[in-house]
């Protein structure tokens, strides 16, 4: 009888619409888009609440979203979740986030599916049966749940708030973006290594359009970098220089997960002052043109599995390898970080820099 209910949960149906709950047009645009006033007219860097883990359920899309995962006409399976994870938060070693993002059945990521960073791990089919052991044994005891088999992820996974439920300014910015993010991942021949999908509230809606970046280290350790204000036009550099480059977007970079919001602030500061940056607002038009000439080479690299970034990013200062003052003196020792100091003078006249500015 148990498994019978278990199967009946498993059968879940999607809206044959698409993910996006908002069709952009101008009217919209110039309220909640691209061009709304409040657009870009706050601090990015250190935005981001600390925490440690980001546990992703598949489910739906943005158009059945409800406003809140805890809503009471929102389906068991995300309801079942939260409330189980607010429950055992106090339990858990590890700050830890919990966000719905698009599933569909018969696809790589189906209804129930749990993905979690930076663990990399993916669960299938987890249903309002599970919940509560798979919270106990994944999030609390930090094991594996015995009723699933944990899947290995590979590659590059990118989120885009789309709740446009929650708030216009994610439903109208975010459906933009995924259709940009698919564009720009067809035509650099990375389907294979970068995947994207829209999710649930974030935090931050000011910042719409939000986008987060999960990815490998060439040591295996993983990043989760943040991303706000980010436009359509935005996305290809995105996809050039972070994801396949390993170079912080700066200018859109609001922070970091594993990092609190004084040190997203501080590796920010450092980063640039290693990368002789002055204009962290400088726009995408004006990056785009500094890296027209490069572009043939980076679609030629990205047909290439992307096992890690940090591949032939010149003077630029790996995003995969946050340095603060005190690590400054062995910064040409670290692996896979560029190095961005020639000499011992050099590099003394520049650790006094950094830290009176800090």
């Amino acid at each position: 009888m148990a498994r019978r209910d278990r199967e009946k949960a498993l059968m879940l149906t999607n809206p044959s619409s698409s993910s996006s709950p908002i069709t952009v047009s101008d009217p919209l645009d110039a309220e909640f888009g691209f061009s709304r006033p409040d657009f870009r007219t706050s601090q990015l860097a250190g935005s981001v609440e600390f925490y440690q883990r980001h546990v992703f359920l598949c489910y739906k899309n943005p158009q059945v979203w409800p406003s809140k995962i805890e809503d009471s006409e929102f389906d068991q399976v995300p309801r079942f979740l939260f409330a189980a994870v607010m429950v055992r938060k106090a339990d858990m070693n590890k700050e830890t986030r919990l966000t719905i993002c698009e599933g569909h059945d018969g696809t790589e990521t189906s209804n129930g599916d749990v993905l979690i960073f930076p663990d990399m791990i993916r669960y299938r089919r987890l249903t309002h049966f599970d919940v509560d052991s798979f919270v106990e044994e994944v999030l609390v005891k930090n094991g594996e749940w015995l009723p699933g088999t944990p899947e290995r992820l590979k590659g590059s996974y990118v989120f885009v708030c789309c709740h446009g439920s929650r708030d216009r300014r994610c439903g109208v910015c975010g459906p933009a973006l995924i259709s940009r993010f698919k564009e720009e991942i067809e035509l650099h021949g990375v389907q294979s290594t970068v995947s994207v999908r829209p999710c649930s509230h974030l935090g931050g809606h000011k910042y719409a359009g939000n986008v987060i970046i999960f990815g490998s280290k060439i040591n295996g350790e993983v990043t989760g970098h943040w991303y706000g204000y980010v436009t359509p036009e935005d996305v290809p550099v995105l996809l050039e220089q972070h994801i396949l480059k390993g170079e912080i977007v700066d200018w859109l970079w609001r922070g970091e997960m594993g990092f609190s919001e004084e040190e997203q602030k501080k590796s920010q500061e450092i980063r640039i002052k290693l990368n002789g940056e002055t204009d962290v607002g400088k726009n995408a038009e004006e990056l785009s043109q500094t890296h027209k000439s490069e572009k043939d080479t980076a679609a030629c690299q990205s047909r290439h599995e992307v096992k890690g970034c940090c591949q032939g990013n010149g003077n630029s200062y790996c995003c995969q390898n946050p340095v603060f003052p005190e690590k400054l003196d062995n910064l040409d020792a670290n692996v896979g970080a560029t190095k961005v100091i020639s000499d011992k003078n050099s590099s003394k006249e520049l650790n006094s820099g950094i830290k009176s500015l800090l």
